[in-house]
Parts: structure tokens; sequence; C-alpha cells
């Protein structure tokens, strides 16, 4: 290596002081550690999460950063080769201020390069030295080192031997507005390729109470893996409690359709805690196969049914779901989900995620407006919860902001019983066991909708449900497949796909992983089509995906252990057996469902622009799509929906938007493409992610403005052993899998 004008000026500086003299004849000339100018990034040299994913301008990957291989090589003899196993305890390396990106000294800004204090017992005394290459006046720290005779330093620090000096960890500091130092990047050179992180041997965050490989014992991964999935109850069992009587179901229907969602959701966790991405990840019926059920639900085919409608209609829902899948899974393990890595971005994931959930604000608060005395009291205790008592603990635990909705819906719940009970509901002549259909009384048809949606004993479902019923495969039928619901699931499924790359790269940051490699997201989409197909075969009625609610879940509880997951599965498992538990479940009121749902689809809309983060949210480029995409999304589908008089006449306000499908504006040759596109058209997911991804990946924009996802590579992997474990299948299951190696690329 060249000597440049950082070692010139640092002689210069240390004759300036009077020490040069002195110290001349026994210090090397030690080499500044400048980083050179390519294209790799080394895992060992950039241990910041954050810094290697592109998420800070000056280290995006745009420009390289400096290499592990980098070597310190002057007349003393001091190297550093590769894997580190020149090194010895005891020694240190020179601290100098550096430009990563440049590969040279730079501007006193804030950031200094030091070193952590090695065990070894090398004698003499750090002193500071000005010094500046460039004529900057840089502040360079030198660490003095033994040496023997030889001029080469020892390992033990004694000034004997003929070791080779050994080199400990460089720590990047920055210093924020009051010029405190924070540690940002440590460059972790140890010897024989040991790992000796924060995460330890359990891959341990300190920000996290469980680590993603942490086990905490047998009590604690129960209390946790339940407290997890108790936190994300919003999202797991009000889906069929909209779906269920929209498709003509009785109470008993949902109450089957829940217990089938959590057997579904179990199996799913536990799959993909093991097979998939193996990050802690809740796997279940997501509010992005909502918006398609529905329209489907809403058809002018199935308007008129009038015997085993609900039967008719699940078992095409199973179909469209059964091939969607198929296609998630082929998208997944064929490869063709590491190519379309490239073009998903936060400015993508952001709208798209967000349009799901601003879908449904036409059904929100009109369905929890039947009962604005149940419903608004609701809305207040939840927001009470997560935003006014958040900061209270009880015993250590932050109960109010982690079970927010339990707390809420289970209050309110007893609250809206009170008020059945006290004769709140009651009605002269007018009982609500009777289907409003059947009702001859004018004066009781008036109060048949709210004595449904209000009273807590409207619902037979206890009554008539199993104390044990196990849901079994094709328990509705033999599934229907048609081309025009086929199609809307297979793009379905590619939004899906979209939200969980988002997911997947959220729930890394926050379990302090690096991120996963590509084919390890293939994998983790492959997976989730399958336990789709799983959701498809047993009739939950939506397809299986990551729950976008996860990475807000475990930023609140603080646990991110596959472990504690895999419990709190086995124990949805056993849920899903007790026909009673679902029974419960499904006796919830629909104006309480509905309150709750509009807080959590406020959530998903919450959890999604958030993604816009981790880019330079500031640039007119990134709001521009964002506003367009979202605007557009929300435009289009209204004009859709418009084209359908009849639709008006015949469904609830709230069903409208999912009509459009029969009746829509395009028309060609084929019906079944008619409907298709319409439906398609008629839902603000698929137009904004279609129009974000348009101008994304058109528009001009550098990577770090846009935000790029920066994913491992399979260099990472073989340098880092904390990336295996994190990531890499289960030993035994690779052994038997003759394709393990290309699933683990």
């Amino acid at each position: 290596m060249e000597t440049g004008s950082n070692s010139d000026s640092l002689d210069k500086a240390e004759t300036s002081n009077g020490r040069g003299n002195k110290l001349g004849s026994m210090l090397p000339k030690i080499e500044p550690f400048v980083p050179k100018r390519d294209q790799n990034h080394n895992p060992r040299e950039l241990r910041s999460w954050a810094k290697r994913t592109g998420f800070v301008s000056h280290l995006s990957g745009e420009t390289g950063t400096a290499s592990s291989t980098e070597r310190f090589d002057s007349s003393t003899g001091f190297h550093v080769g590769k894997s580190g196993r020149d090194q010895t305890a005891g020694g240190s390396s020179p601290k100098i201020e550096i430009d990563p990106v440049l590969g040279r000294t730079r501007p006193n800004m804030g950031v200094e390069i030091e070193m952590d204090s090695g065990s070894g017992s090398g004698s003499g005394q750090g002193r500071k030295t000005a010094a500046d290459g460039n004529g900057l006046g840089e502040k360079v720290e030198e660490r003095k080192v033994g040496l023997n005779g030889n001029g080469v330093e020892n390992g033990n620090g004694n000034g004997k031997g003929n070791g080779v000096a050994s080199v400990t960890p460089l720590v990047v500091e920055e210093k924020d507005e009051e010029g405190k130092g924070k540690r940002d990047v440590e460059i972790g050179m140890y010897p024989e390729g040991e790992e000796h992180g924060h995460e330890g041997g359990n891959g341990h965050h300190p920000g996290l109470k469980v680590g993603l490989r942490d086990n905490p014992g047998f009590g604690a991964l129960i209390y946790y893996g339940l407290q997890h999935f108790l936190s994300l109850a919003g999202s797991l069992i009000f889906i069929p409690s909209v779906m269920v009587p929209a498709m003509g179901g009785t109470d008993k229907d949902t109450a089957t359709v829940i217990s089938t969602m959590l057997l579904v959701s179990g199996i799913s966790t536990i799959l993909h805690s093991y097979f998939g991405t193996r990050l802690p990840l809740v796997q279940g019926s997501s509010f992005i196969y909502l918006a398609p059920a529905l329209v489907i639900i809403n058809a002018r085919d199935y308007r008129n049914l009038t015997e085993h409608k609900f039967r008719h209609i699940m078992r095409e829902l199973q179909g469209a779901i059964i091939v969607g899948s198929i296609f998630q899974s082929i998208l997944g393990f064929s490869g063709l989900m590491s190519l379309l890595l490239r073009l998903i971005n936060p400015v993508v994931v952001a709208p798209t995620v967000a349009a799901v959930g601003l879908a449904f604000f036409n059904y929100g608060f009109p369905q929890a407006g039947s009962c604005i005395e149940v419903s608004v009291p609701l809305l207040l205790l939840v927001l009470i919860c997560t935003l006014y008592l958040r900061g209270i603990s009880i015993f250590g635990h932050r109960l109010f902001r982690i079970y927010a909705v339990p707390l809420s819906v289970t209050i309110t719940w007893i609250y809206a019983f009170f008020l059945t009970a006290g004769g709140a509901y009651d009605y002269k002549g007018c009982s609500p066991d009777i289907p409003s259909s059947n009702i001859l009384v004018d004066e009781c048809r008036k109060h048949a909708y709210t004595m449904k949606h209000c009273r807590t004993d409207a619902s037979n479902a206890w009554r008539t449900a199993a104390w044990v019923r196990i849901p079994y495969p094709l328990q509705w039928g033999v599934p229907i497949f048609h081309f025009r619901t086929s199609l809307i699931m297979i793009i379905v499924s590619l939004v899906a796909s979209v939200d969980s790359v988002g997911t997947y790269h959220s729930a890394s940051l926050l379990v302090s992983s690096k991120p996963p490699t590509p084919g390890v997201v293939s994998r983790g989409i492959a997976l989730e089509g399958f336990c789709s197909l799983l959701a498809g075969i047993w009739g939950s009625g939506t397809g299986s995906t990551t729950l976008t609610e996860n990475t807000h879940t475990i930023n609140i509880t603080k646990m991110a252990s596959r472990r504690a997951l895999v419990f709190g599965a086995l124990f949805l498992i056993l849920f899903s057996v007790v026909g009673k538990v679902g029974a419960i479940l499904a006796s919830i009121p629909l104006s309480l469902a509905a309150a709750i749902l509009c807080f959590m689809w406020a959530l998903v809309v919450a959890v999604g622009l958030s993604t816009l983060q981790y880019t330079q949210t500031a640039s007119f480029r990134n709001i521009t799509i964002v506003g367009v995409s979202l605007f557009l999304g929300l435009s289009i589908p209204t004009y859709f929906q418009q084209y359908q008089p009849e639709s008006i006449l015949m469904l609830p306000s709230y069903f409208v938007p999912y009509a459009a499908a029969s009746d829509g504006p395009v028309h060609t040759i084929n019906e079944q493409l008619d409907f298709s596109i319409n439906a398609l058209l008629s839902m603000s997911m698929v137009v904004t992610l279609l129009v974000a991804f348009v101008l994304d990946n058109t528009v001009p924009g550098s990577r770090e403005e846009r935000g790029v996802y920066i994913w491992s590579c399979a260099e990472d992997v073989a340098t880092d052993p904390s990336l295996q474990l994190d990531y890499s299948l289960p030993r035994k299951f690779s052994s038997l899998c003759c394709c393990s190696s290309c699933l683990r690329a």
C-alpha cells in the first residue's frame, strides 16, 4: 500500500509535538486504515445492520466500503489477513478518522473511528496528534505499542518475542448534536472467524426481552407465545365476522370458520418458524384476502341463491385460493421471487399496504355505527390504551399497550352485556331470535337490525356448537374452480407477496438480525403459498400470509423468540378443536367487531406508511409517487364501482363497492375475463400496487433516495455464522432435502 498524505501529516504532527524524534526510532510507521473503493460489502466490517442495508446514504451500497481483506503493510511487518488468524491478544490498532465511502480522511464532521480496548497488556499510553492529510485539521489518535528489538510488536505486549501485531475491533462512533458519541458500526476482525457481537451466542439483542434464538424457559415460552398471539387477536378472529354473514352463513358456521382459521394459522406459523424465513412472524388470514373474498361473495350470480348459499360460495373461494396459492408457491420455489425483489422497494410497499387498510373505509364505521353506544366507547377505550396509557407499567409489563385490543373488547363486551340484560334493546313483541325476513310486524322490523348488531345474546353459536370439533379438509365440499375467480386470487397472491417482503425486511431490522438472502425470501414466499393451499383445502375463506401487524407486535412486546411463537401456535391448534372457543368468539356483537376492525385497518395503514422511514421521505419524487398511487388507488376503484345501479338497490351500502365485478365498464368477448378485470380494478390495493410499481421503477432516483432494499448475499452466509443460525433450515431437514442448499442460498 502506498503511503498517502494521511501518514505524512501524522509524522509532521508528531514532530510538532516534540515527540517525533523520541518515538521515531522505536515506533513503526503504521499506515492509517483506508478502505478500498469496491462494490462488495463485507459483513465483518459493517456490523451495523442499518448501515449495511442502504438506509443511510453514506453506506448505502451505491459505493463500496472497506473490505475486511484490507492489509496494513509497513516496513515493520504489521499485517492483517482476511480471516484474522494472524491476530493475537493484547495488541492494538491505529484509530483514524476516515470517510467510509471515499476511502480517505475527511473533515471533522463528528465521526471518529475509535478502538475497543484490547485484552492484552501492551505497555505505553495513548497520545493525541493533530494531523490532516488534506489540510482539514483532523484529529487522529494512535495507541503506543510495545516493540521488540526488531521493531515488531510482541503479541504479549512485553517487548519480547517475534509475535505479529494483533488488531482489536475498530468502532466507528457518531456524535449526536450534543457531541455525545454513540456506537454505530463495528468493524469486527476476530481470530478464526469467531463471532463476538451483541447477539452473543443466542442472537439476543439489547432492545428485546427475548431474542430470536433465545430460550427463556418453558414457562416464559408459554407466556410470551400467548402474549404474542393475543396482541394479534383482532386480525385472527374478526375476519369471519365480516365474511360469513355476507355469505348467508349461520352463527354456527361463523364459529366453525373461526376454529378453522385458528387451526390453519397455528400450523402455518409452525411451518414458517422451521421452514420459512424463520423470523418470528405469525401467519394467518390477512386483510389482503378479505377484499377479493367480498368481491366474489357479492357477485351477481350468488345474490339470488337461497339453498346452501354459504357452502357454494365457500367452495368457490376454496378453488380460487388453491389456484392462487399454487402460483405463489411456484413464484417462490422457481426463484422468480428473487428476480422480482430487485423491483420491490419501500416506495412500492408503503402505499400498497396502506391501501389494504384504506379499502375498508366504506365498511368500517357504517357497520359500527349501527350500535353507537357500544362501538364508540370501544374505539375510545382502545385508543386510550394504545396512546395515553402505553407508558404505564404494571409489574414490569406494559399491559395496556400489549393487550389493548383484547382488553378493550372484553371490557366493552361486558358493558354491552349489562345493556342487554338491563333491557336497553328490548322491544315490545319483538324477539331477536326471529330472522328479519320472517318478521311480520313493521315495528319489530325497524328494530331487527339493532337487535342483531347490539345484543350480546343475539348469537346462538354457544348453544349450537359442540364442545369438541376437529376441522377437517374439504369440510364444506369439493372446491369449485372458475377462471374468473382464480385469476383474481393469482393477482392478490402477488400483492400478498409484496406485503410479506416489506414485513420480512422490517422484522429482520427489529430482531437486529442481518437481512435475509433473496433465497430465504423466496423460500418464505413459497411456504406462504403452501400454507394458503392448506387454507384452501380446509376452507377458511381466505389465504394464509404473514400478518402485516407482526412488526407492530414485535415492537411493543419486545419478544422475538421463534420458540415462543411455536408454543403459542400449539395453543392455537388446541383451541381450534374446542368448539366452544370458536362459539364464544362468534358471539361477539357485530358492532363491536366492526369497531375494533376500524382500529385494525387504521393500524395496517400506519404500519404500511411507516415503511417510508427507510427512504428519503422529504424527496419530492417519493412523496409524489406515494401520493399519486394512493389517490388513484382510491379514485379509480370508485369509477368502476359506479356502474352498478342494480347493486345499489339490492345490497347494503357498505357492500356496494365490492359488487363492481358483475357490472363494471370493461366489456370484452369473454365474460369471465370481464369479471376478473372489473374486480381487480375495483380493488384499491391492486391499483395502488400497479401505479406505485410502474412509477418507482421508471422515475429516475438514487438508491439512497428510493431506500432500495439490500439483501444479504451468499458470501455473507459463508463469513457470518449468525446469519446461518438465523435463517438456515434445520440440520435434519437439510440433510434429507436434496435441494436445501439452493433454498438457503
